[in-house]
């Protein structure tokens, strides 16, 4: 708008140009800090009645809650964090960041606490740990992701320390369990609460300031002996912080819950639907049935039922139960116990498909043809009464001939047409190009005492897979529907591989004469072609290794990325809603969208699953490294009577001090420390993934075959240390006679010295802050 020179301008006219409410809320919300009235009149020009405007155009903001004063009149959305606040380090990124919540930060009044990525600059990283609280400049990357740069540290908040109680000559001392852990902790006798030398203690930091090099502690929960093994699974749910007891408000809400009725539920009672799980499973959520398809149109096509337990109608949203379950995110389970994420009452009981027993579920009708593509699919809610609870072993027994009296009658009617639909659901597996990775698991087995008779690989039977296709099947069904319907969807997606990752293992290849083609777009079956040209060779399994560390962690998101490993557009959990709050959400989401019912999803609900997805996807990793420490604590107390033994066993990393190496007979992890190995100086070149003696030239590389002998096995950290059994043989590259080492050539000393130098180069180009914001806005 232009003045007339000479003539007054009216307010009418001079409001003209006045930006409209939604510009001046979204220039706030891309502020990275907090701003003021003049900032926003500055940034939009405006003048006299135009700022007598905007102050009431930011009153009614304020009024309707989408404008906070931070202070000293500046302005931000609600979940906006004061340019300056005291931060809580929570825990370690995937890539070392650490990581923060605002302190006192209350979650149950304000939802998920927003991710801080601290940068507390290299001179005194080493001070903050996780506990400790520091004063910190905030800016904002994006909604709800902050980094922090660490002003000063400014204490810590009480912080708990898991670990042996022992008596030294100099007193008494708590020894952690926690393998990172530097020093022990003076743990005088007054302190232990009655605890004895030998027991595992919770105990809390009474002082930070140093006594003779060490800080103490006071015990506040005494855990048992360590010579109890189930002892050992406490100290991973201790460390990793699971949560084990149940609000008294939950539970009493779990021990209320009744059977469904029947009112507004399709009825299943007459269909045989069976539950097929481990032998010791108590919680039964999946059912399955399976019957030729009579349409003719669809010729050795396939009906399917899968029903899931209907935790939605127990778990209402936003009730003690639902908070709970929500900070869980997930149930654990250890070779002894589970750690579960609904009370017993529901998860053993209500939400348990009983064999015999009525019960509701959430159901899903779907149509595959021949090669087991998915036609159609049909949502319901129903009740349901399971004809049998079935082993995978009973089933696998069955169709290999020697069913027992539960099986046999069921062998024709359920369980054939179930492996029919099997192996359509396999082509159809088998025609996507999934990504095939043998990750061989192993299995604990404790004694009528709970100590670990015995260590043994997970067996894997075609019954397994049965259900694992069908629940896949019903999986991308549930994530087609609530795109269909228009609704949030809780996507479980597996990105596609970190190109940085493809590039290394393009280089390795090279060397082995695989081709794997630069510029290509990676899918499953350029992996699968990679490992397929391996198979016979000496590097098989260093290439399957390889090939699995270039995959992306699967996490739960709202934003569809699809799922690389199996080969997938489109991917959500549904199946285990007792186990899982991803899956819980996405009943929630169809009984919305279908109205199938009240106790659908919410809208204040949908409006967090971004927040939800980052939380449910930390609390599985917290849970799968507690469940993993746990089982590395009890294979070390089970080899602590074989110290000194020898075992063979495989490179699975190669690290500037050593060498991790599996157990091949109990699947058991541990480190040859570089100092054992033959008197030489090694380096480490990280790109052909191997140690490299620079005078004799002996190489020791990732998927190796080795053999050691067992020097310690440490039940308390789970630790083991090995040392080769024959340092002076060859190794698998050496060709020169066994014990007669060879020197390296020269050029081959230059090449990975070079190599050693541009990796050392390239982790500290990673730790610029340029770099940590491509990656913090990479992982979002």
């Amino acid at each position: 708008m232009r003045r007339k020179q000479g003539f007054p301008v009216a307010r009418e006219d001079f409001l003209e140009d006045f930006p409209d409410t939604a510009e001046i809320l979204r220039y706030i919300e891309d502020s990275p800090t907090p701003v003021d009235k003049r900032d926003i009149a500055r940034a939009f020009e405006l003048k006299g009645a135009q700022r007598r405007r905007l102050r009431e155009v930011l009153q009614e903001l304020q009024e309707q809650g989408k404008l906070e004063d931070k202070g000293k009149k500046k302005l931000a959305p609600p979940d906006r964090l004061p340019p300056v606040g005291v931060v809580e380090v929570i825990g370690l990124d995937e890539d070392g960041e650490l990581i923060g919540k605002p302190a006192n930060w209350a979650e149950e009044e304000s939802g998920p606490p927003p991710r801080i990525y601290l940068n507390a600059g290299r001179s005194s990283r080493a001070a903050l740990a996780v506990g400790d609280r520091a004063l910190a400049k905030l800016e904002r990357v994006e909604d709800g992701v902050y980094e922090g740069k660490v002003i000063r540290r400014i204490g810590r908040s009480p912080r708990r320390v898991l670990g042996l109680y022992e008596m030294t000559a100099q007193g008494g001392r708590l020894r952690p369990t926690d393998k990172r852990a530097k020093q022990d902790y003076v743990l005088n006798p007054p302190d232990a609460a009655g605890a004895k030398p030998g027991e595992l203690v919770l105990a809390e930091v009474k002082s930070y300031h140093p006594r003779m090099g060490l800080r103490d502690v006071r015990v506040v929960e005494r855990l048992g002996s360590l010579e109890n093994q189930r002892a050992l699974s406490l100290v991973a749910i201790h460390e990793h912080g699971l949560r084990t007891a149940f609000p008294e408000e939950a539970e009493a809400d779990a021990e209320a819950a009744t059977a469904v009725g029947t009112k507004g539920r399709e009825d299943l009672r007459a269909v045989p639907l069976v539950t097929i799980d481990g032998a010791d499973a108590r919680d039964f959520d999946d059912a399955v049935y399976a019957e030729p398809d009579e349409d003719r149109k669809n010729p050795g096509g396939w009906r399917l039922l899968v029903a899931i337990a209907d935790v939605a109608h127990y778990v209402r949203p936003d009730s003690a139960l639902d908070r709970e379950a929500r900070a869980r995110g997930n149930s654990a389970y250890f070779p002894d116990r589970v750690v579960p994420m609904l009370p017993e009452a529901l998860s053993n009981g209500w939400c348990s498909l009983r064999p015999k027993e009525e019960r509701g579920c959430l159901a899903v009708w779907m149509t595959i043809d021949a090669e087991g593509e998915l036609l159609a699919w049909r949502f319901l809610r129903g009740v349901m009464r399971s004809a049998a609870r079935l082993t995978y072993e009973q089933v696998q027994a069955a169709m290999d001939g020697a069913p027992d009296e539960t099986a046999g009658p069921l062998l024709d009617p359920v369980i054939q047409p179930l492996y029919g639909a099997f192996e359509a659901l396999l082509t159809n597996r088998r025609n996507r190009g999934t990504l095939e990775l043998d990750m061989p698991e192993r299995r604990i087995l404790l004694n009528e005492a709970g100590d670990v008779a015995g260590i043994e690989p997970r067996r894997r039977l075609d019954s397994h897979r049965v259900i694992e296709e069908l629940m896949i099947c019903a999986n991308v069904a549930a994530a087609g529907e609530l795109e269909r319907l228009r609704q949030p969807c809780m996507y479980r997606v597996h990105d596609l591989p970190d190109p940085q990752k493809v590039d290394a293992l393009r280089e390795v290849l090279d060397g082995m004469n695989i081709r794997l083609a630069k510029g290509q777009v990676i899918r499953p079956k350029t992996f699968k072609r990679v490992l397929e040209q391996a198979t016979g060779t000496p590097h098989a399994n260093m290439v399957s290794e390889l090939v699995l560390r270039c995959q992306s962690q699967a996490v739960y998101s709202p934003e569809n990325l699809g799922h690389f490993g199996l080969a997938l557009q489109r991917y959500a959990h549904f199946t285990s809603p007792i186990r899982r709050y991803a899956d819980l959400l996405v009943h929630r989401a169809l009984i919305r969208g279908l109205r199938l019912g009240g106790d659908g999803l919410t809208d204040a609900q949908a409006t967090q699953f971004k927040a939800i997805g980052e939380q449910i996807s930390m609390t599985e990793r917290a849970a799968m490294a507690a469940e993993r420490d746990a089982v590395d604590r009890m294979t070390a107390a089970f080899l602590s009577d074989r110290v000194g033994g020898t075992f063979a066993g495989r490179v699975n990393g190669v690290t500037r001090f050593g060498l991790f190496v599996t157990l091949t007979e109990s699947g058991a992890d541990g480190l040859i420390p570089i100092s054992s190995l033959p008197d030489d100086f090694y380096i480490h070149d990280e790109r052909q993934h191997c140690l490299v003696g620079r005078r004799w030239g002996r190489r020791y590389r990732l998927g190796e075959l080795l053999t050691v002998r067992l020097m310690e096995a440490d039940r308390t950290t789970g630790g083991l240390v090995l040392h080769l059994a024959n340092p002076d043989a060859a190794t698998e590259d050496d060709n020169s006679p066994s014990g007669a080492p060879r020197k390296a050539s020269t050029s081959r000393e230059k090449k990975a010295a070079a190599s050693s130098r541009k990796n050392e180069k390239s982790r500290n180009d990673k730790r610029t802050p340029q770099a940590r914001r491509a990656r913090i806005r990479r992982r979002r």
